[in-house]
């Protein structure tokens, strides 16, 4: 379950620390690659040397090393789940409030992926009114809180605030990416990015799509364990996952053709693509030289994907669709979501900043034929392939 997983272990001050370094074993043996960010309190009770040792990565501890600077947003942005343990009453305060005066505050606010917090304190530090209060401002971000232990703690007494014990916590690691395959088994088709169409050799008609929300939700798919099949228009994206088979198409009818052939076995279907709704009637064979007169150019439409499959849809399959719309934008979605025999359909309007193409973030819409219509603030394209992704649940 756990092979392949990018996983940060974050160790902060505490006698607990001791447990980091079982707990990093045992991780890597599960198939795992860790990378560990330590606090300075945390070099104390645990060195950087042994967490480099078992991990076999260099352990990240300061902002620089030298005259190199350390890059806490690629690392945020590397893994599937950062867990920190032991987080002490300090750290768990600073996570609650934003407070960044380490790496491993850097590299946490930097996260784009779900964490897992272990913490480590006496009972009184636990039981006080402020660490409760971190607690529950720690869950209502979406982080996994994991129970601390009851038992004997360093001071001596005996209560509530031992770090869980490793195995423990790789148990609940397990649990987590159990629970969030609930796509295992599913056949998804996505389609992504534009489509050009041609009028002559080196010329052709298309849009600004660059496939980021495609992409995303490609690979949200197969995170969640879906097999992909993602058909994608021209883009500069790259994508590499073992459960993901990228198909690189040009035009309307190529995109048309390679979706058509896998829709069938389909048990889910994504069109986020920017498809071109019309193409030049005929493509020159040569480029089309400049002259004195006007020129101008015969269209026809393209074959409608959407539509087309939407005809064909079983009452076990799910299509999703997308309306990118400049005016009137919710009676335009729910046209093209009732004629085009859509599940549900996710609305960008363009009239909203930092949504639509070329961004990396969305602001969305999703409206059903229940008659349901949700709307959700602007996010990264990531987090909005996991809300689309949370809303299609309850149709699988």
């Amino acid at each position: 379950m756990l092979k392949g997983k990018k996983i940060i272990l974050g160790v902060s001050g505490s006698i607990a620390a001791y447990k980091s370094a079982i707990l990093c074993r045992s991780l890597v043996k599960e198939g795992c690659e860790v990378k560990v960010v330590m606090t300075e309190a945390a070099k104390s009770f645990i060195t950087p040397l042994t967490m480099s040792t078992l991990s076999g990565h260099e352990v990240i501890t300061a902002w620089d090393e030298g005259d190199i600077w350390k890059n806490h947003v690629d690392l945020g942005l590397w893994a599937d789940l950062m867990i920190i343990a032991p987080s002490t009453a300090n750290t768990l305060a600073k996570m609650a409030n934003g407070q960044c005066d380490n790496m491993l505050m850097a590299v946490y606010l930097s996260a784009k992926c779900p964490i897992m917090v272990c913490p480590a304190m006496d009972l009184d530090m636990w039981a006080h009114h402020a660490t409760k209060r971190n607690i529950e401002l720690l869950k209502s971000y979406g982080h996994h809180v994991i129970p601390v232990g009851y038992g004997l703690l360093a001071s001596g007494l005996i209560g509530d605030g031992r770090m869980t014990e490793p195995e423990e916590i790789v148990a609940y690691v397990n649990d987590y990416f159990q629970q969030s395959l609930t796509l295992s088994n599913k056949k998804v088709l996505i389609t992504a990015g534009p489509t050009y169409e041609a009028i002559d050799p080196v010329r052709f008609i298309g849009n600004y799509s660059s496939g980021k929300m495609g992409y995303a939700l490609a690979k949200a798919c197969a995170d969640r364990g879906a097999e992909v099949t993602l058909v994608s228009g021209p883009t500069k994206l790259q994508i590499q996952h073992e459960r993901i088979r990228l198909v690189k198409v040009t035009s309307a009818q190529e995109m048309f053709e390679a979706a058509n052939s896998v829709f069938e076995t389909s048990d889910i279907s994504i069109l986020a693509a920017a498809v071109a709704d019309y193409k030049p009637s005929r493509v020159a064979d040569q480029k089309i030289k400049k002259s004195d007169t006007n020129f101008s150019i015969d269209l026809v439409k393209t074959v409608d994907i959407a539509a087309s499959l939407g005809s064909k849809k079983k009452e076990n399959q799910v299509i999703v669709g997308f309306a990118l719309e400049t005016n009137n934008e919710i009676n335009h979605a729910q046209e093209k979501l009732h004629k085009k025999n859509m599940n549900f359909i996710v609305l960008n309007s363009l009239k909203d900043l930092g949504a639509g193409f070329m961004h990396d973030t969305n602001k969305i819409t999703i409206l059903d034929h229940e008659g349901h219509v949700t709307v959700y603030e602007l996010k990264n394209k990531e987090e909005v392939a996991k809300d689309i992704l949370d809303y299609l649940s309850k149709y699988i």
